[in-house]
């Protein structure tokens, strides 16, 4: 099920037929406060995807974004008339998966879900856990724990942090990590982005010194192996 926050009704019964005739189930939302009632509503654990556009009567995406982020990893893309680098930016430290601009084309928006919801689903590595710092990493459930504490990642923070951890002890470059990442709908990201998602892991894995995701300057990155 896909919810759909937009407050352009054109946009949204276009979308809304769009996703419908692609076989998914979609729910709307006009404002921040339907949003969020959606959200915390019964159908909460029926969603599967998130589109938020950034600016509405009442508030914004970015602020909705941040709310999910409190509970779940479910999967965000934002669509938004604003493509310059700050807003891109902001969006990804929100803990969002993927942005797209308006005017957007309704089969990249599918392609970019599917991908998204790949990501989310999938990329299990064969070794069923790993330890990290103080963090343990389950692959069968596809989530990460950290003093008994689940510690929640997004689907593009897991993807990355199972490249990491597929080349443990090897220096990748900045392109290479970014080849693997959106290898599954073309190269079409800023490569700052990278540096935002690494930034977030790192919080996220309490690495706050770069004690095992280390940067390797004008290369890239590389996690440490086990015992360094």
């Amino acid at each position: 099920m896909v919810l759909v926050v937009e407050d352009d009704k054109i946009i949204i019964e276009g979308l809304k037929l769009s996703l419908m005739h692609e076989g998914f189930d979609v729910l709307t939302a006009e404002t921040k406060a339907e949003a969020l009632s959606v959200l915390n509503g019964a159908n909460r654990d029926k969603i599967d995807i998130c589109l938020l556009d950034v600016t509405l009567p009442d508030g914004n995406g970015y602020e909705i974004c941040s709310e999910i982020r409190k509970y779940s990893d479910l999967p965000i893309i934002f669509l938004t008339a604003c493509d310059d680098e700050l807003h891109t930016v902001l969006a990804l430290e929100q803990g969002a998966d993927d942005y797209i601009s308006k005017p957007f084309h309704i089969r990249e928006l599918i392609a970019r879900m599917k991908a998204v919801l790949r990501r989310f689903h999938g990329n299990k590595s064969e070794i069923k856990s790993h330890q990290i710092g103080g963090n343990r990493i389950d692959i069968q459930t596809g989530k990460v724990y950290r003093g008994g504490q689940e510690v929640l990642l997004t689907a593009m923070e897991y993807k990355l942090l199972l490249v990491l951890l597929k080349n443990r002890g090897q220096i990748l470059s900045r392109q290479q990590i970014l080849d693997i990442l959106w290898d599954d709908v073309g190269d079409y990201v800023n490569d700052n982005t990278l540096t935002v998602y690494i930034k977030r892991l790192r919080r996220k894995l309490n690495d706050t010194d770069s004690s095992f995701i280390e940067t390797v300057r004008g290369i890239g990155y590389r996690l440490r192996g086990e015992g360094e």
